[in-house]
């Protein structure tokens, strides 16, 4: 069995509950692969499993951030190596689990070597961001119109970081690239990648973030509200913030910003069914209608593994 087991997939598809009950299964320590579970202060929003889902099995990288800080799959990949690496001196399996696919492609692909920004450059930045997405753009194409060029439209993060990595190096992107390798060796791990039936999952998506509201989603969102942040961090983006923002702005009715949380929800599950269909075609699909069969199918993969 690989030292590194990586379960992704579209929102609400049940990685946790598959997750933990593999850990258990081997002995396993699950790292959080999703980039807004990272953030304190979104635990529903965000759904971070509770203790009831954890179910005794630990769990790392959940939680660990402040909704002010702004966290790159660098810094993701940087800390979760650390976990594991402290796992594997141990000899307890990482259970990767998430549904941010560019995390796994950093992961196995590797990400290029990035440096400390200055504050100068960041503050900079941060002030051109505040003129909107073309004067981004804009920079961005200036510095480096081929890196630009591969960022869709109001991808401002990704514009962000473009423009403060040039501005620090002096170098393009495609330079930076170039000493890209993968974090982890290609025979330490295998992947999995959840199919669940779309209808269903869409069901369950909106299903779920009526129970996130009643469990205090928007106490949650209010609590953001009070600190002022800029809206433009990675936490504020997270799906179902910004209506629920918008709805304490004055801007929308409750009923409707929760129609559009749902909304977003299902958009963003879209996405994610097309980038690891895409991205990790390789994956083992589970995409049986129940967790007990996909926890099946999975184990019999595991099982007809060496171990590196």
């Amino acid at each position: 069995m690989p030292p590194f087991i990586l379960i992704g997939g579209p929102t609400a598809s049940g990685k946790t509950a598959l997750a933990v009950t593999l850990a258990r299964r081997i002995g396993g320590e699950i790292i959080n692969a999703d980039s807004m579970q990272l953030y304190r202060g979104l635990d529903i929003l965000s759904a971070q499993p509770g203790e009831a889902e954890r179910a005794g099995v630990p769990h790392h990288l959940f939680g660990v951030a402040d909704p002010s800080e702004r966290w790159s799959a660098g810094r993701w990949a940087r800390a979760a190596l650390d976990v594991a690496g402290s796992l594997r001196a141990r000899g307890a399996p990482a259970i990767f689990a998430g549904g941010t696919g560019l995390y796994f492609k950093t992961l196995i692909d590797g990400i290029a070597p990035a440096p400390d920004i200055p504050a100068n450059v960041r503050a900079e930045v941060s002030a051109l961001e505040q003129s909107g997405s073309a004067a981004l753009r804009a920079e961005a194409e200036r510095l480096d119109a081929e890196g630009a060029g591969r960022i869709k439209p109001g991808d401002r993060q990704r514009l962000v970081r473009l423009i403060e990595l040039v501005r620090t190096t002096g170098q393009p992107l495609s330079a930076l690239h170039a000493d890209t390798r993968p974090l982890i060796a290609p025979d330490s791990w295998t992947g999995f990648a959840l199919r669940p039936d779309r209808d269903v999952l869409y069901a369950r998506i909106e299903q779920r973030f009526d129970s996130m509201m009643e469990a205090g989603a928007l106490a949650e969102a209010r609590a953001l509200h009070a600190r002022g942040l800029d809206r433009q961090l990675p936490a504020l983006k997270a799906v179902g913030v910004r209506p629920l923002l918008a709805h304490l702005d004055g801007e929308l009715g409750l009923a409707e910003a929760v129609e559009r949380a749902k909304t977003d929800s299902r958009r963003y599950a879209k996405r994610q069914f097309t980038w690891f269909a895409n991205q990790h075609a390789d994956w083992t699909r589970l995409d049986a209608p129940g967790h007990d069969e996909n926890f099946a199918r999975m184990i019999a993969s595991l099982e007809n593994m060496d171990t590196p």
